[in-house]
């Protein structure tokens, strides 16, 4: 039979239908599509598809095992370097990674890759045993993860697997960090994510939540007071950034952070179960581009928005977000405002958002990151009537845990001075990666960042002796 060139669909849910309800949109790989998609790869010797990935999966390996029907050695294969495959084979953006070097996405579309790593972990989350737990020497060393992001997350598994006694404090009251609170349960659900925990904390990595690290107890308080020998600082980038416009003091702008994190965490989505509402209105709109503005914009359909707006300054060609999600938003119904730019937020007496003055833009020259510009084209203003606005363009990191470690060096935005291959910041034995070190990235350079930490940790705990 011959190569198709075309990845094997994966099974979703019908649009129409999933955009009223918050289970998952993508159903996952039958065993069949499975074994059809495995059969594409080429096994290659060389396999360049591994250097797109920030946590050394063994590509071929893991697909070898699918491709002979092994699921459980595919799962085991892709576990030992990965602590949250389940995670990486929904929400990772393989096509800029792994998939982007495969060798038959020259002549057609890559091999499946994050589609095949959702399968094997799925199938080990429904098979799964409880882990052994690790044992430890009674002279093991105590390392502190402040933050249970993906970063924080993988330095722990990789730590514990190297024989550390791992606490992990975290200040909400659920442990994922931003797997659990920016992403909708639709692209990622929470029982995933805490199936992946439960398995860290199986191993024997301690969680500790309700734990504000700058608060609660300091970082210089974990090592001189409680006796921690290095500390891991993965607390992300939770401060959202504005507008800067008029009006955006009005009752109806939400930061994305507010309003996925009160659907997510706090599951207004399940309303009225849980009275913690969230004010959706009849027309939503979500200023901004990238994966957690396509989230806003879905989830408030989801929440019963009759009119969801994506209002973008830039084509569709340079939104930031993944095809596939650009993609669904579209099947749901969304509606692309591009080329447009909010200049004001109009209110009514109450104070409450009656809707937004924008103006049309046009792309200009290319600035320093090589996307054009866009430039205002005057007398283009015009109005668009919503009662929500929600504000998607990014955040930078929270300021506590910085501002109450002594002689930790940041950067101008705030972020934590770290060293890129080692996560080594200016304080001994601590050591940060992921978001609070390059502001607002990827969930799989964040768990890249926690895996090169581990290792470095390990070096630096090893000399200290």
């Amino acid at each position: 039979m011959s190569m198709s060139l075309k990845k094997t669909p994966i099974p979703e849910q019908d649009p129409k239908i999933r955009a009223k309800n918050f289970s998952e949109v993508s159903l996952g790989y039958t065993e069949e599509n499975a074994a059809t998609e495995a059969e594409r790869c080429l096994q290659c010797k060389k396999a360049p598809c591994r250097q797109g990935c920030p946590v050394e999966v063994d590509i071929p390996a893991f697909i070898g095992h699918i491709k002979k029907g092994d699921i459980q050695a595919a799962a085991d294969n892709l576990k030992e370097v990965n602590s949250l495959p389940a995670v990486c084979g929904r929400v990772c953006p393989q096509e800029e990674q792994c998939e982007k070097f495969c060798v038959l996405g020259k002549k057609g579309e890559p091999v499946g890759i994050g589609r095949l790593e959702r399968y094997a972990a799925d199938y080990l989350l429904k098979n799964a045993k409880p882990a052994e737990k690790l044992e430890y020497g009674a002279d093991a060393k105590r390392v502190a993860v402040v933050g249970s992001g993906p970063a924080g997350l993988t330095a722990a598994g990789d730590l514990a697997k190297m024989g550390y006694k791992v606490t992990i404090f975290e200040a909400l009251h659920l442990p994922g960090g931003v797997l659990m609170y920016g992403i909708p349960e639709f692209r990622l659900p929470k029982a995933v994510v805490q199936a992946e925990i439960q398995v860290l904390k199986d191993i024997g990595v301690d969680v500790q939540v309700n734990f504000v690290a700058g608060k609660t107890l300091t970082v210089d308080e974990l090592m001189d007071e409680e006796g921690f020998d290095a500390v891991f600082i993965g607390t992300g980038a939770g401060l959202p950034y504005f507008m800067g416009v008029p009006g955006e003091n009005l009752s109806g702008v939400y930061s994305a952070n507010e309003f996925l994190t009160r659907s997510n965490l706090m599951k207004a989505y399940r309303f009225p179960e849980y009275k913690t509402p969230i004010y959706v209105g009849k027309k939503v709109a979500v200023i901004g581009g990238g994966n957690v503005a396509m989230d806003g914009a879905r989830t408030a359909l989801r929440l019963g928005a009759e009119k969801s707006y994506i209002v973008y300054r830039r084509s569709e060609n340079e939104l930031p977000a993944r095809a596939e999600e650009v993609h669904h938003a579209h099947e749901e119904g969304i509606d692309f405002q591009l080329l447009t730019a909010p200049t004001e937020v109009l209110g009514n007496e109450q104070g409450w958002v009656r809707g937004m003055k924008c103006i049309r833009m046009e792309l200009g020259e290319p600035d320093a990151s090589g996307r054009r510009s866009p430039v205002e084209i005057p007398g283009s203003e015009f109005e668009i009537d919503v009662d929500v606005i929600v504000v998607a363009i990014g955040q930078g990191p929270n300021p506590l845990v910085q501002s109450t470690t002594k002689g930790l060096a940041t950067n101008k935005k705030g972020n934590i001075v770290a060293d890129p291959e080692t996560g080594a910041t200016s304080k001994p034995g601590v050591f940060a990666g992921g978001d609070i070190v390059t502001g607002a990235a990827t969930v799989i350079l964040a768990m890249g960042a926690g895996k090169k930490a581990a290792r470095a940790i390990d070096a630096y705990l090893k000399e200290k002796k």
